[in-house]
């Protein structure tokens, strides 16, 4: 027997009736467990108050507390009310449903006592009377002042279960509302269902590319699928147009490709190729043990087997209606690419390939620069911390020992000082240096100026500083950066040429285009080894002596990069017969566009 498939109209009946019943039974579900808890919540009020009740009236000498049990549960039609007075320790003092007294139990540890010394009133829902051996419903109030719990208790019998019960009036109810639903909805989805298969045809008809009447839409009637399919129809009509003119787009493309600044080969479902650029070849060679020249060697190679497997594979799926991308990363031979494969939903694909390696060189340098930067911030904050730590956990420590810590927590605070300084010019040159001001600058009053600044230095260490250069050096920069180069240049030989030196700032000569600057001393120098990695950010020649001196390792970057910004170069070398630094460096008269910082 030969089943009919379901309609369109049928699963969208089942589906919609499917929801709406599960929405119907959790909310019923969840309206008959809420009435249940209000009913317990109104027994559990009654109760409550009856002990309240209770305990006022115990006050009065003529009270009987046996006939008012009696009177109140004849007057509310509570049978079988047990009341139980027990004290603080959990001694029975009354209960009248025996006489028994000293046979019960400490009453301390019921559930409903407990939570009344908690929270002044408890109940139990059906809990089992350990003297009576029959589960009751019980309520106990605790009064503090009295040093008295007053419980009372109603049998967990057929009357109290249907009391508890909810209400089932609105259960017929949501019954009945239901059955009005699914005659609206079985009319609603039939009538939908209907204009769908009929807009189905109609797709299919336009999806073979067969002509397509509008007037065959008008059974449709003036609804919004009707009203839709006729749009349809238009937009269809227009594609056709539209088609004809994408075969001229597609020579705009292909020459499109040929200048584009990655490899590209387009492939067919039989991976015969389309398209393809020079770029794609050439990349592709490099990636290669052996060199292609033929495009269905592109298969044969090793390093592309992770795209063509992920291509044969993704092919076996049934009815993509998406295009799929798969990347990879090739590391070879000092090169790095990414590999990407997009497959379109007609099994073609496209492989590109992009010469990644600067960009991943860039990425591994400012990883490491970030890790160098919480190395160095650390290094000041934890000297601090400590002093600090130290005073605070040693009040008796002598003045002048205070004293000298907190001298150190300030050298220690300058130094961070320096470094946020420092790290915030370079941030500045390297990722905003078009947000930097240009203007006309005169360079010797600003060296000048710095000599000045610095005298005393040189002076306490009985060092010269000896400044041979123009009256006037006019050129196109950034005031405050021209500052930084020489500041940092003769700051780094303050601190590591050694006393009794001699620090020379010499142009020695000057063309239409640039100034060419000298910065020597006749110092200790530095190992040949040293000279290409000066300029590096935190490299320190001696690093004890550096930090102990409060250098922060980044002046000579901070040059680097400002020379770098004014169109210049900079380089170090041994002077004075190994016995010595020198840097020689250029800036340009007009800044040049285009440096690379």
């Amino acid at each position: 027997m030969i089943r009919r498939p379901f309609s369109f109209s049928s699963k969208l009946f089942f589906s919609v009736m499917t929801l709406y019943a599960v929405f119907a039974l959790s909310f019923l579900y969840y309206q008959y467990h809420r009435e249940k808890a209000h009913k317990v919540e109104q027994l559990d009020n009654q109760l409550t108050m009856f002990n309240r009740q209770l305990f006022e009236h115990m006050s009065d000498s003529a009270f009987s507390l046996s006939d008012y049990i009696s009177d109140h549960a004849v007057y509310y039609e509570m049978k079988h009310l047990r009341v139980t007075l027990i004290d603080s320790k959990g001694h029975v003092l009354y209960d009248n449903s025996t006489e028994q007294i000293d046979s019960l139990g400490n009453h301390l540890n019921r559930t409903e006592v407990q939570e009344a010394l908690k929270d002044g009133t408890g109940y139990a829902v059906m809990r089992n009377s350990e003297t009576l051996g029959m589960p009751f419903f019980y309520v106990a109030t605790y009064f503090p002042d009295a040093g008295l719990f007053i419980r009372s208790a109603l049998p967990y019998d057929t009357e109290l279960l249907q009391f508890l019960n909810a209400d089932k009036g609105y259960l017929w109810y949501s019954f009945l509302l239901t059955a009005i639903f699914f005659l609206m909805f079985y009319n609603l989805t039939a009538r939908l269902g209907t204009m769908i298969t009929q807009l189905r045809l109609f797709a299919q008809r336009a999806d073979q590319d067969e002509p397509v009447n509008a007037d065959e839409l008008k059974k449709l009637g003036d609804t919004d699928l009707g009203k839709i399919s006729r749009h349809i129809v238009d937009i269809y009509e227009r594609l056709r147009k539209t088609k004809d003119d994408l075969f001229h787009e597609r020579e705009k493309l292909i020459a499109h490709l040929q200048i584009s600044n990655e490899g590209l080969a387009i492939f067919n479902p039989g991976k015969d190729v389309i398209l393809t650029n020079g770029l794609f070849m050439q990349y592709l060679n490099l990636i290669s043990d052996k060199n292609i020249s033929d495009t269905e060697e592109i298969f044969k190679v090793k390093e592309l087997e992770p795209l063509f497997n992920y291509i044969t594979e993704t092919c076996k799926i049934q009815n993509r209606v998406d295009s799929l991308q798969k990347a990879l990363i090739v590391d070879k031979d000092g090169y790095i690419f990414n590999l990407s494969v997009v497959l379109f939903v007609d099994n073609s694909f496209e492989i590109s390939i992009s010469d990644i390696t600067k960009q991943e060189e860039q990425a591994r340098m400012k990883q490491q620069i970030t890790q160098n930067i919480s190395h160095e911030l650390k290094t000041p904050v934890s000297s601090i911390q400590g002093y600090l730590e130290t005073i605070l956990n040693n009040p008796t420590l002598p003045p002048n020992t205070v004293h000298q810590f907190l001298e150190r927590c300030f050298a220690q605070s300058n130094r961070l000082t320096n470094l946020l300084r420092d790290i915030s010019a370079l941030t500045r040159m390297t990722d905003a240096a078009n947000m930097i001001d240009v203007e006309d600058v005169d360079l010797t009053p600003v060296i000048r100026n710095i000599g000045k600044e610095l005298a005393l230095n040189f002076e306490e260490r009985h060092m010269n500083l000896v400044l041979s250069i123009p009256e006037q050096m006019k050129m196109q920069g950034n005031a405050s950066l021209l500052y930084s180069i020489f500041r940092n240049l003769l700051d780094n030989a303050l601190a590591y040429a050694g006393e009794g030196t001699t620090v020379r700032v010499t142009c020695f000569t000057a063309d239409e285009e640039a100034y060419y600057f000298s910065v020597s001393d006749n110092g200790v120098g530095v190992g040949p080894e040293h000279l290409g990695r000066l300029f590096e950010r935190f490299y320190r020649v001696d690093k004890g002596r550096s930090r102990k001196i409060g250098g922060t390792g980044l002046g000579l970057a901070i040059v680097k990069n400002a020379v770098l910004f004014h169109g210049g170069n900079i380089n170090a070398k041994l002077a004075n017969g190994d016995h010595g630094l020198e840097f020689l460096f250029t800036l340009k008269k007009k800044k040049g566009e285009g440096q690379n910082l």
